[in-house]
């Protein structure tokens, strides 16, 4: 393209200095007498004018034809890209698919062996799948229960009032992830309903001087994209702390499966006790633990306080399936929050793409 720009500018010049062409494609010059001239220097001065006539209009057209056809490959590789993105994301949808119907099969498994709903590492839709390839491209699932994380919508009770046990288990978790402890009376704030400032916490006040502006929940969370737009949650603390938290109605936590940072929040005595949580993460790899009682069984934990079982379920109801879908480069993540329904089909909570 730019070869035919300075060709193009070649022939301007040619054609200015051409003394035969119109005034308005040259320099101002002497003007000759047309009677001073031969009438064969007058043709061969027409032949020159037509000569470069032509060649002024040849690269004229080269050069719109060539700027046409690079707006044309432009727009069908940008046409080519959305649609790689839409059938990517119609794999991701296909992999939601898969993970809901991985959750029916293990409930429907588990009926017909008779055996208690048990929700562990070795359950069929916690295994790792490998991508599944279609139609030229691939697709992926994973799914994470949501039980083995710690519901902070339970910080504050129906009442409105701080839950006092839960705020000393939210606590417990961001110290032992490394977060800054002011984070909690933010969290306060941001979920119960009166718009009274909690001691370091925030309320309109604060959220309403932003840019852009924006007020608290009041409430509770209704997604995880909620602890995001909480004061003092950066973007890296918050994929720091979605491993752990959760906003799925989950009063207890699913001890086959919950991270150790988890386990320590919601029975610290585990930390204080050699061995204790050591034991209780080897043994749930080979023989998932199928009553919650079976904790207190464990020689290290024998001598704990006899309530510890009641923090704790074998069992998950809620879950967070990601499905991947990639074509041809283009890659679109599907997040949905579904709550098991025994063997009927699972209800769909929430639905975020990416």
């Amino acid at each position: 393209m730019d070869s035919l720009r300075a060709l193009f500018a070649l022939v301007l010049s040619a054609l200015r200095k051409e003394r035969h062409l119109p005034a308005i494609l040259r320099r101002p010059r002497q003007v000759v007498r047309e009677s001073t001239l031969c009438p064969e220097a007058q043709r061969d001065g027409q032949r020159g004018v037509a000569l470069l006539t032509t060649l002024f209009a040849m690269v004229l057209i080269t050069v719109m034809v060539m700027d046409f056809a690079a707006t044309a490959s432009h727009a069908e590789r940008a046409a080519a890209n959305q649609a790689n993105s839409l059938r990517a994301y119609y794999l991701a949808r296909s992999a939601v698919t898969i993970g809901m119907a991985l959750l029916v099969q293990n409930a429907r498994m588990a009926m017909a062996s008779n055996a208690p709903q048990v929700d562990s590492f070795l359950s069929s839709w916690a295994l790792p799948y490998p991508p599944l390839p279609i139609a030229g491209g691939w697709a992926s699932v994973s799914i994470v229960d949501d039980a083995r994380k710690i519901d902070i919508n339970q910080l504050v009770g129906a009442n409105g009032q701080v839950n006092p046990q839960y705020a000393l288990i939210v606590g417990t978790l961001l110290d032992t992830v490394g977060a800054p402890l002011s984070l909690l009376p933010a969290l306060i704030d941001w979920i119960d309903p009166d718009s009274v400032t909690t001691p370091g916490g925030a309320e309109a006040d604060f959220y309403m001087q932003l840019m852009p502006p924006y007020a608290p929940r009041n409430g509770p969370m209704p997604t995880i994209g909620d602890l995001s737009m909480v004061r003092g949650v950066t973007p890296a603390l918050f994929e720091r702390l979605r491993n752990f938290i959760t906003t799925a109605p989950t009063s207890q936590i699913n001890i086959n499966t919950a991270p150790p940072q988890v386990l320590i929040a919601a029975a610290p005595q585990l930390a204080q006790t050699s061995g204790a949580l050591q034991e209780i993460m080897q043994v749930r790899l080979t023989q998932p633990f199928t009553d919650p009682s079976q904790i207190s069984q464990l020689s290290s934990v024998s001598n704990m306080a006899s309530n510890l079982p009641s923090l704790f379920t074998v069992r998950s109801d809620y879950f967070t399936i990601t499905g991947l879908g990639s074509f041809a480069g283009a890659r679109t993540f599907v997040y949905a929050t579904v709550r098991r329904n025994g063997i009927a089909p699972v209800l769909l909570l929430n639905w975020s793409e990416d």
